[in-house]
């Protein structure tokens, strides 16, 4: 991920957490999902401002929904957002998206702590 590029985002989406330095991130996971949403941007799956309007949206979901808003789920809504943008611009169905999410959480399971996660064919099931 280019500094640049996570300069933009952050300029563009005011609602990342961040320091003086640029983004925030509590956990491995959330900059690679920062990461992935930076990554498809600049391929031109979705334009900074159709990125807020849909992490708006989920976000008032969300609440909606009962989240207390603390800023804890924040990347929660983050990967949501991205999911749905990537399903509904065609780059991967939802069905895809949940096999690779229920393949990793299979590989995970097996894999012991501190070791690198393998997707392997048999934990697409």
């Amino acid at each position: 991920m280019s500094s640049s590029a996570a300069a933009a985002a952050t300029a563009a989406i005011p609602s990342i957490p961040r320091d003086d330095d640029g983004p925030v991130f509590r956990a491995p996971w959330e900059a690679h999902a920062f990461a992935m949403a930076l990554t498809l941007h600049e391929r031109g799956v979705f334009t900074w401002p159709e990125w807020a309007a849909a992490l708006a949206s989920e976000i008032k979901r969300a609440q909606a929904a009962g989240d207390p808003d603390t800023g804890e789920t924040y990347y929660l809504h983050w990967l949501a957002t991205l999911e749905g943008l990537v399903a509904s611009k065609g780059v991967a169905s939802t069905e895809t998206l949940h096999r690779y999410r229920d393949a990793w959480d299979h590989a995970a399971d097996r894999t012991p702590h501190g070791k690198p996660i393998e997707l392997r064919p048999e934990d697409f099931g």
